[in-house]
């Protein structure tokens, strides 16, 4: 909620089922926060200062596999009870800078997902050491947030309903 003058900031809260214990806060565009789950507790006192977006609670859910040393996570991404996509999330588990194993996941990747495979994601060119760290949480939760803005701008260009 923006005060006069200043334009709203947006504040994701963010839950991940790797990592039950924490709860991820992130500005669009801006900081990152790890707290434990309790900080659902605290933005709830704090509802007078920031406004809830009702009716734009997005996840993804679905099942995880281990092929030799990939991470594989397929999931249907739903908007309300409504399903809005697919998500599908690759790590290599060995290696912790994209942009070195980046080749050999782009081949992994195409192996199932032919031409749909990605480019090497945002996330991964804005840090300047290039690390990657997904028991941290931040750069994973950061692609959530950008594939769940995109679910979201489908929702409005759509008028509402998937065509």
């Amino acid at each position: 909620m923006g005060t006069a003058g200043q334009p709203a900031k947006f504040l994701y809260v963010m839950h991940n089922s790797e990592t039950p214990l924490s709860c991820f806060a992130l500005f669009e565009g801006g900081p990152f926060l790890a707290a434990d789950p309790n900080f659902d507790v605290l933005m709830a006192k704090l509802k007078g200062h920031f406004q809830n977006a009702k009716g734009h609670k997005v996840e993804s859910r679905g099942t995880r596999y281990l092929y030799c040393d990939f991470l594989v996570k397929v999931g249907t991404v739903t908007m309300g009870s409504s399903a809005r996509g697919i998500s599908v999330e690759v790590e290599y588990c060995p290696c912790v800078v994209p942009s070195d194993c980046w080749n050999l996941m782009k081949e992994f990747m195409v192996s199932f997902l032919g031409p749909h495979a990605p480019e090497l994601p945002s996330a991964f060119t804005a840090k300047p050491d290039g690390l990657y760290s997904p028991a941290e949480g931040a750069d994973t939760m950061a692609q959530y947030l950008e594939l769940f803005g995109k679910v979201r701008k489908q929702q409005v260009a759509s008028g509402g309903s998937m065509r």
